[in-house]
């Protein structure tokens, strides 16, 4: 895997240190997350973050083990890191750090007080809600190393007051059990209790939303180091409390083991690839059913459907795991109603709101028989594949239907955003692209194409699909090319001086990289042409991967920044979406055009933001800073499995 390690100019300065953050999954959708610094800038960041019945319901229980040193001179050097509502940094122990490592997808910190090192490494136990946190001493000493816990027990995307219950902490052996909800465990336990007030966390109040919370100081570790080698370690863990885990350096032994089988099962072609194979995994989890599912992004996302299946090919099939592929293929399969796959949303309820998740799904389907060779998994979904067709054809929800008049898919209805553009503010979509999506009829045609195969393989009867699928490609060839040079973004859009529903419809030719996918689909309707794919890389292409919009637009925002209706506002009108990278190196290669250079600036990005990691999204603006999620599932999928076709 690639180097990922940081000296002291990195470590010791607050903006740099904070910008880079790392991420320890359970494999269950919960998690340990901060930053090189140490600092935590986020609600979301903690030691032992655990998830709920859904990914998305994660509650934060361990915020922090504040480290302190007392020296033989009767000194107490403490080296945690909290920011306070009055803006101080106190204490500063990131300035005393003299590297950060990840290694092995596990973050290792060395802290320097003269001629006494202290290293801390942390892991979480696959599979289980745990986290085990190990202090070495490695020069110097003999030193006394005290672990300050600050706790808490909220959902994730909220805070605790002080102003509300007393968190309850009942003292058991090595340690405490927090609310009932989780233990913590390790030596010299001597309980505390009161309030930390007013924690800040800056980068919610870059997001515009409430920054400040309390913390419940519930007590201490302690132990002696008296030479090198000696270790203190601390665990903390939910789920089945009176089940002890096993020790800490074990469990840290078997999440490195385990993370080089991940990475050895995807057979990487050189340590992007390796680094990149490693990062797929921390999105595949088991649910609380045992279920495989995706996790969209962390910290704030869940499963959903299109991020899933757009995913699907690089986190499953481009890493050895087809066979856990195949069984969410089929628990995935079963959601599907009136020909629509569920949009399993973070809020837990099962919704049916999304045109090209379920095109999605049948493209995924269609990969996997195909990569796999798995003909028995396809003939087993071509029936609930056909009903697809059948429902789109007759009409489904949201007036999702092909018109008869040439084939195509048109959606829409008041007050919906049903494209991957989905973002709202105010309940108000931003983009609804209401009418002819040119993406989704590029999806709707290369669905046709792969399902007639997979009746084909079948031996079943596909003249029906291919008439579809010849009339759609006919249409698409006819329409969607625009005078601008490039492709119509969406047909038949209701004309902005006019309601849903108005009589005045226009072909909207905003140059979007929604086109993409009308050449890069293995079933796309057209061949690229150099020239159209030169254009829109021109305008859209930045080193983190294409542009929402083009920054000639009028609607081009180019900072994706502010409160939670700016940054909706700007979510699809110029934002660097880095999971379109994929699409648009498949639409240059098919074209014949050299790609050898646009992985380098996104490459460099995996030690710039969610270290290893792929970003959500990106400033549309130089220089096109990371933003939203850290750690994104599609990001991350599509890199891996375009970069695994040029080797």
């Amino acid at each position: 895997m690639i180097d990922i390690h940081f000296g002291p100019q990195i470590c010791g300065d607050l903006t740099s240190a904070t910008s880079r953050e790392w991420l320890v999954p359970d494999g269950l959708g919960g998690y340990a997350m901060g930053t090189v610094g140490g600092l935590r800038t986020r609600r979301y960041h903690g030691l032992l973050v655990v998830p709920g019945e859904t990914p998305a319901s994660r509650q934060v229980g361990l915020v922090s083990l504040d480290p302190a040193v007392a020296l033989p001179s009767g000194a107490r050097v403490r080296l945690g890191a909290h920011e306070w509502a009055s803006g101080d940094v106190d204490p500063r122990g990131f300035e005393l750090l003299e590297r950060f490592d990840l290694v092995d997808g596990l973050p290792r910190w060395r802290w320097r007080i003269g001629a006494v090192v202290i290293e801390r490494e942390l892991a979480m136990l696959p599979g289980r809600s745990c986290v085990a946190v190990v202090h070495r001493l490695v020069a110097g000493g003999p030193v006394r190393l005290e672990l300050s816990a600050a706790c808490t027990w909220r959902d994730a995307h909220g805070e605790r007051r002080a102003d509300g219950p007393i968190p309850q902490v009942e003292a058991v052996a090595d340690g405490a059990v927090v609310e009932g909800a989780y233990r913590l465990a390790g030596p010299g336990w001597a309980p505390e209790g009161q309030w930390w007030l007013g924690v800040h966390h800056r980068e919610e109040a870059n997001r515009g939303l409430n920054a400040d919370e309390d913390l419940w100081y519930a007590g201490r570790f302690s132990a002696e180091l008296e030479r090198p080698g000696d270790t203190v370690s601390v665990r903390a863990w939910a789920g089945r409390l009176d089940e002890e885990p096993p020790p800490a350096e074990e469990i840290v032994a078997t999440a490195r083991r385990r993370n080089r089988r991940v990475v050895a099962t995807a057979k990487p072609a050189d340590d992007v690839d390796a680094t990149l194979a490693l990062a797929a995994d921390a999105f595949v989890v088991r649910t609380d059913q045992a279920a495989v599912d995706v996790v969209a992004g962390y910290p704030w996302f869940g499963a959903w459907s299109r991020d899933t299946m757009i995913s699907y090919e690089g986190l499953f099939l481009c890493t050895g795991r087809a066979d856990e592929g195949r069984e969410l293929l089929r628990a995935y399969a079963a959601t599907l109603s009136e020909g629509m796959l569920a949009n399993t949303a973070d809020t837990g309820r099962v919704e049916y709101n999304t045109v090209d998740g379920t095109l999605w799904f049948l493209h995924a389907v269609s990969r996997h028989v195909t990569v796999t060779g798995d003909t028995d998994l396809g003939e087993e979904l071509l029936p609930a594949l056909r009903a697809v067709i059948d429902a789109h054809t007759a009409g489904t929800r949201y007036g999702i239907r092909v018109d008869p008049a040439d084939g195509l898919l048109t959606q829409g209805a008041a007050g919906t955003a049903l494209t991957w553009m989905d973002a709202r503010v105010y309940g108000v979509p931003v983009t609804p692209r209401t009418g002819k999506p040119v993406e989704v009829n590029a999806l709707w045609i290369n669905g046709l194409a792969g399902l007639a195969e997979l009746a084909e393989l079948a031996g079943q009867d596909a003249d029906e699909l291919w008439r579809h699928h010849r009339q759609a490609t006919a249409s698409f060839r006819e329409r969607f090319p625009a005078p601008t040079g490039w492709l119509h973004d969406v047909l038949d859009a209701p004309a902005p001086a006019y309601p849903l529903g108005g009589a005045a419809l226009h072909d909207d030719d905003a140059l979007r990289p929604n086109q993409l996918l009308a050449w890069s689909l293995p079933y796309a309707p057209l061949e690229p042409d150099e020239a159209t794919l030169r254009r829109v890389g021109g305008g859209l292409l930045t080193p983190l991967g294409p542009r929402s919009l083009a920054p000639d637009s009028a609607e081009f925002v180019g900072r994706h920044r502010g409160g939670p209706a700016d940054r909706d506002g700007g979510y699809h009108q110029g934002t660097v979406w880095p999971w379109l990278l994929g699409p648009y190196v498949d639409a240059a290669r098919r074209g014949k055009m050299s790609v050898d250079d646009v992985f380098v600036g996104i490459e460099a990005h995996l030690m710039e933001y969610g270290l290893g990691s792929v970003s959500e999204t990106a400033d549309g603006l130089a220089p096109h800073t990371a933003t939203g999620c850290p750690f994104q599932a599609w990001s991350v999928a599509e890199l891996l499995r375009v970069r695994r076709k040029s080797q």
